[in-house]
């Protein structure tokens, strides 16, 4: 009898991928859609005309998902995170006396 091999757990480090977005990027368009609704809420309760706030919501959300999948395409899965540390990493550490690294006392 042959032996027959079952594949399990075929994606499982995959990352989660919506309509062309990976991983944080989906959380920053759901985010962004949230703040929008949130945005359009607002602008109905203080009165502002409803087509306008439709107008004002609209553009909102296309300009928000637009810059969502160009920084997914600008930096991939993790590479904005990792531009972001980068931008923290200072160029210069300026040492103006070696007084911190000559007075240490050795512990035993």
């Amino acid at each position: 009898m042959a032996r027959v091999n079952y594949p399990i757990n075929k994606g499982i480090n995959r990352s989660i991928v919506f309509r062309g977005l990976k991983g944080q990027y989906i959380w920053y368009a759901g985010g962004a859609m949230f703040v929008i609704m949130m945005l359009y809420g607002l602008l109905y309760l203080c009165g502002v005309n409803t087509y306008l706030c439709l107008l004002i919501a609209a553009l909102a959300a296309t300009t928000s998902i637009v810059t969502v999948y160009q920084l997914s395409a600008t930096f991939g899965e993790h590479g904005l995170t990792k531009a972001l540390a980068a931008r923290r990493i200072p160029r210069l550490v300026k040492a103006t006396s070696r007084r911190q690294f000559t007075n240490t006392k050795k512990s035993n």
